[in-house]
């Protein structure tokens, strides 16, 4: 079954009240996990970095991001909240942390079991690292990632789990940990891969849905789907080509101020999503071809027979002209009509009666 995460990112815009109501809406949708940004904002941006241009266009503001993530934090004590929030519902608490400080939170504080690497952070070894020695299980997002940069990652990861507290972090030792046998056992039973575009939203000509298709092939891991694009249409359409995973940002109202509402779903086109992706899984069955039971009633129906195109008499031999194909299904198939040229009937039949076997 598709585990199913909606990411509230930072859709909260720094409001409390927002970010329940945020976890009240995935719940309602029917999701698995709902999933926050943790951050220090300071720890994060340098006061320098400048916005991405889509988050220029969505906030119709220019700012520093530094200025922008800092009205977008959540303290570390009202993450404690959210968590109780979470398991009163019913619904798993994740969050991805951008520093390492945020990560010891969510590991030694929150106690969280898996853990999300952005795309962002995808090249970011010494965190990525610290990521691995938790021992959580990871979903690894690619955006923006080439193979090979997916593939050091994946040394990193496997050298982080299997804590080699004698061997010096190197690229040899990295490449090392990855090809041996038991580092790909742990990447293989912890790790997920998530295809992505990193734009917001994503342009379907750069979606690339058969890249899940390359990753799978050359890691040989579970792979899903983070979707950035406009709608629910693309991550129904991973979980066809075989997502493990989809994750879709989503917010209360695409016309909140901020610089991801607008790629976002509302709440009830998340719902419609999770709807989708179900009854997908239903429609994608066992792969074994044969009558489903909806339809084995049909049969008959819709099957011919073979049928007396007109009246034939008890020894009449039958030919083209007095054997006919028709509707229904419960005579003779027209699979013997060779077998029956030129032979005697043992019954008579009238005109329209069905043949039988």
């Amino acid at each position: 079954m598709t585990l199913i995460i909606a990411e509230a990112g930072v859709n909260h815009n720094g409001s409390e009240q927002l970010a329940f109501q945020l976890v009240d809406a995935a719940f309602k949708a029917g999701v698995d996990i709902v999933k926050f940004q943790t951050f220090k904002a300071k720890k994060l941006v340098t006061a320098s970095a400048k916005q991405a241009q889509y988050q220029i266009e969505n906030t119709q503001k220019v700012e520093s991001q530094l200025a922008m993530l800092s009205r977008l934090e959540l303290s570390y004590e009202f993450h404690h909240d959210l968590v109780k929030y979470c398991n009163k519902l019913g619904i798993e608490f994740l969050s991805t942390a951008f520093d390492s400080e945020s990560l010891d939170f969510l590991i030694n504080d929150l106690g969280l079991e898996t853990l999300k690497i952005p795309s962002g952070e995808l090249t970011n070894a010494p965190l990525v690292l610290q990521h691995a020695q938790t021992g959580a299980d990871l979903i690894v997002s690619t955006g923006m990632a080439t193979l090979s940069e997916v593939e050091s990652a994946l040394g990193v990861i496997a050298f982080g789990y299997l804590a080699q507290e004698d061997v010096k972090p190197s690229l040899d030792a990295f490449q090392a940990a990855y090809f041996s046998e038991e580092g790909k056992a742990l990447l293989k039973a912890k790790v997920t891969l998530l295809h992505c575009t990193t734009e917001y939203p994503a342009p379907m000509k750069d979606i690339n849905l058969k890249a899940m298709d390359t990753l799978a092939k050359s890691f040989q891991l579970a792979v899903g789907y983070s979707d950035h694009s406009a709608g629910i249409s693309v991550p129904i359409a991973a979980v066809a080509r075989g997502a493990t995973i989809i994750e879709k940002h989503f917010t209360l109202d695409k016309n909140m101020e901020g610089p991801d509402h607008k790629a976002s779903l509302e709440p009830d086109e998340l719902a419609d999503m999770v709807t989708g992706i179900r009854n997908i899984e239903l429609a994608i069955g066992d792969g074994i071809k044969g009558p489903r039971p909806s339809e084995i009633k049909n049969k008959t129906i819709a099957r011919k027979s073979l049928v007396a195109a007109k009246d034939i008499a008890v020894g009449e031999l039958f030919n083209r002209e007095n054997l006919d194909i028709k509707r229904p299904g419960n005579g003779a198939s027209p699979y013997k009509y060779w077998d029956l040229l030129n032979t005697k009937s043992t019954k008579s039949y009238l005109e329209g009666e069905v043949i039988l076997g």
